[in-house]
Formats: C-alpha cells, sequence, structure tokens
C-alpha cells in the first residue's frame, strides 16, 4: 500500500483513539451520628465522554451502569432505559425538572442542548442507585469535570464532584 493510501487510514485512527476518556471523581455520604463515608465513581466513554460506563464503590456496594449526556443528538426514545425502573424523566425529584419535560416525552430528537448527564447504575444484589451531574464544561462531556448528586434506592443521598 502507498503512502497516500495509508494516510486516510492513520487520520481515522488516530481519531477514534482519541475519542476514548476515562476519569475519575467522588464524594462523601454524610449521615447524622455516622462517619464520613468515601465514594469512589470512575467513568469510561469511547464517544468523546458523552455516553459511557459509570462505576460507583460505595462502603455497601459496587454500582456499575450507563451514564448519558442529554445533547441536542439525544433522542428522546435513547433515554428510556436510564428511567427504569424510576418515573419518567426523574420527575419525582421535587427540587428542580431535569429531563422530564415534554420534549423527552415525545418520539423526537431534541435540539436542546443542557450539559446534563444522568447515569442508572444497578449493584450485583439488584440495588438501584440514579445520578445526576451538571457539567462545567459541556463541550468536553463528562471529562470536562462538574457535579452532581447520586442516590441510592431506598437509601442515602451523596454530592459528587469529577
Amino acid at each position: 500500500m502507498s503512502t497516500a493510501a495509508l494516510a486516510p487510514l492513520a487520520l481515522a485512527t488516530a481519531l477514534l483513539t482519541g475519542c476514548a476518556s476515562s476519569g475519575m471523581g467522588g464524594g462523601d455520604i454524610v449521615q447524622a451520628g455516622k462517619p464520613m463515608q468515601p465514594v469512589l465513581i470512575s467513568w469510561k466513554s469511547d464517544d468523546g465522554a458523552i455516553d459511557g460506563s459509570m462505576t460507583a464503590t460505595l462502603p455497601d456496594g459496587v454500582f456499575q451502569g450507563r451514564f448519558m449526556e442529554i445533547t441536542r443528538q439525544t433522542v428522546s426514545d435513547g433515554l428510556a432505559p436510564m428511567w427504569a425502573p424510576w418515573p419518567m424523566g426523574w420527575n419525582d425529584w421535587p427540587d428542580e425538572v431535569w429531563a422530564g419535560g415534554p420534549v423527552w416525552q415525545s418520539e423526537s430528537t431534541s435540539t436542546q442542548y443542557s450539559g446534563k448527564v444522568v447515569a442508572n447504575l444497578t449493584d450485583a444484589g439488584n440495588r438501584q442507585m440514579r445520578c445526576r451531574i451538571q457539567l462545567i464544561t459541556p463541550d468536553m462531556g463528562m471529562k470536562g469535570g462538574g457535579s452532581g448528586q447520586c442516590k441510592v434506592a431506598q437509601g442515602h443521598s451523596f454530592t459528587v464532584n469529577f
């Protein structure tokens, strides 16, 4: 193969390799009358930190699942797995509306850019945990950093930072 023929292949390989990313963050579980307990969260993405896998290590279990940044390319049907078993759009989280508005209740592609990430994780005992993260630099995805909150079903919630 000629050098000219290899150039597009080299460029494509560099672009694909450059999109893979990972990172870590964490927080502390604070409960009245108990010592703080650390939480470690790691994530990995093959698409530039917009969608990928997340692992949260808590003192009482390891939760794994998917995270997704809500972007203008997000199709509402693509978010469906993020809501289960919670109410659609997590509209039971009362302090603000995140993604449960009418735009996410149709079978369309949204053009709204929010800089918000949702994650739905499960542990070996099938306990559920959900997280919502506000990105600091939304166009960089998770690798741009952010902060948010995670909640274990019928359990505690805690703040996380990346």
